[in-house]
C-alpha cells in the first residue's frame, strides 16, 4: 500500500492524519498517512529514509525551507515561496516540491467563504515565511492591489520586491494605513502568544470587511476577536486552509481532488 507521511518538529499535534485518512475513505484510494518527528538538526535523513519506499509527504514547520533545497524540481508557486510542503516522489526516483498553502487559502476565502478576491483591496499582515507562501496564489486571484503589512518595513519590502512582477503589491508599516480595505489576512504568529498585531481598526470597514487569521484553534483566535469587535462582515479561522491545502496535496499524489466539506465539518465537529 503507497505510503505518505506528514514530517516536522513538533508534530503531536497534527491533523494531517485524520484529514488524509478521511480523504483516502471518501475517495477509495488506498493508502496510509503518518505522522513523522524529525530531529531538528537531521530533517535531511529522516526525509530520505521515508521516501526510500515512500511516495510523498507533507513538511510542516520548522522544515519547509530546508524541503525546498531537498527537492530536485520546483512547481512555479514553490518557488515563489522559497518554502515546500508538499513533496511528490517521480518515477524516476526525483522529488518534486510543491507549495499548497497558498492555493489551500485561496481556495478556503474564495470556494468556501464565497469571498471573490478579484478587484478587491487585501491587507497581508506579516512578513515571514506563512506570509510568503501565499502571495503568489493571492496575486493570482486578481486582486486591486495586496499591501504587506510588517512591523519592521524593510522585511515587507523585501517581501514585496520579489513579486513586484506578478502583481499589483506594495509595502507598509502597521501605522502607515489608516484607510478601510476589503480583506485582512493574518500571517503573524501574534495569535499564538495571546496578541494582535498592532494596526488601526479603521482598517475595518463594519459590515463590509472579511478578517482571516491564518492560525485557528478551537476558540476564536484573538485577531478574529478583535476584528469581530471592530464589526468586521466575517471572521474566518486558518482551518479551513489547512483541509484545502491537504486537498492539493492529495490531488498531486493521487489525481483525483477530494470534497473537502465533509472533512472540514468533521473537523469542526
Amino acid at each position: 500500500m503507497d505510503r505518505y507521511a506528514v514530517i516536522g518538529n513538533p508534530i503531536g499535534h497534527s491533523k494531517s492524519p485524520l484529514i488524509h485518512r478521511l480523504f483516502a475513505e471518501q475517495t477509495g484510494e488506498q493508502l496510509t498517512y503518518e505522522a513523522l518527528l524529525a530531529p531538528l538538526d537531521d530533517f535531511a535523513g529522516c526525509l530520505r529514509a521515508f521516501l526510500l519506499e515512500g511516495r510523498g509527504v507533507n513538511v510542516t514547520v520548522p522544515f519547509k525551507e530546508q524541503a525546498w533545497v531537498l527537492v530536485d524540481q520546483h512547481s512555479k508557486a514553490a518557488h515563489r515561496a522559497g518554502a515546500v510542503n508538499t513533496i511528490m516522489r517521480l518515477e524516476d526516483g526525483t522529488l518534486l516540491g510543491d507549495n499548497t498553502d497558498g492555493k489551500g487559502l485561496v481556495r478556503d476565502i474564495q470556494a468556501n467563504a464565497g469571498f471573490p478576491l478579484a478587484g478587491l483591496k487585501v491587507l497581508l499582515l506579516g512578513a515571514g515565511g506563512a506570509a510568503r507562501g501565499v502571495i503568489q496564489p493571492l496575486l493570482d486571484a486578481g486582486p486591486k492591489h495586496l499591501c504587506v503589512v510588517n512591523r519592521t518595513v524593510s522585511k515587507a519590502e523585501e517581501l514585496a520586491a520579489l513579486f513586484v512582477d506578478q502583481g499589483p503589491i506594495s509595502a507598509s508599516g502597521f501605522d502607515w494605513i489608516e484607510e478601510s480595505v476589503d480583506l485582512i489576512i493574518n500571517a503573524t504568529s501574534a495569535s499564538l502568544g495571546g496578541e494582535v498585531p498592532d494596526i488601526s481598526p479603521k482598517l475595518i470597514r463594519p459590515g463590509h470587511t472579511l478578517c482571516y487569521d491564518m492560525m485557528y484553534a478551537s476558540e476564536a483566535t484573538p485577531f478574529n476577536r478583535w476584528a469581530a469587535e471592530h464589526g468586521a462582515a466575517r471572521c474566518m479561522d486558518g482551518l479551513g486552509m489547512l483541509v484545502e491545502q491537504a486537498a492539493e496535496a492529495f490531488l498531486l499524489w493521487r489525481g483525483v481532488r477530494p470534497d473537502t466539506a465533509p472533512v472540514l465539518a468533521a473537523l469542526r465537529g
